[in-house]
């Protein structure tokens, strides 16, 4: 049987975004928004992949997000990022995303960052 480190389990969710992201792309007008996780800090960018830019790309470890929320690591922070980076969006003119989870489950902080966001506003 193979020993289940750490290192098998992040290949594991890399497996997983490829075979998400072979469905998903993001246009000009409905870009895809991608969550990143790690344990200290959320990170979220929005790409178009047609023209393959990176328009917005927001964290919790970002100064002006840190005065609102001093540890990026947990569900309030990962709910007021999702209102942040709706509001961020809709300056930008952008109405609609394609959700990007990265290969993590939509569970914890994905879902309340995701909840967060449609509840400000953005549709996916």
């Amino acid at each position: 049987m193979r020993k289940k480190t750490r290192n098998n389990a992040e290949q594991g969710r890399i497996t997983r975004h490829y075979r998400i992201r072979k469905g998903l792309s993001g246009t000009k007008d409905k870009p895809r928004l991608v969550v990143h996780r790690s344990h200290k800090n959320l990170y979220v960018q929005l790409v178009n992949d047609m023209d393959n830019r990176t328009l917005l790309s927001i964290s919790t470890d970002d100064k002006d997000f840190k005065k609102d929320c001093k540890w990026g690591g947990n569900l309030d922070a990962a709910k007021k990022l999702g209102a942040y980076v709706s509001q961020e969006v809709k300056k930008k003119g952008i109405e609609e995303v394609v959700f990007d989870r990265g290969g993590y489950l939509y569970h914890g902080r994905v879902k309340a960052l995701a909840d967060a966001a449609r509840a400000a506003g953005l549709k996916f």
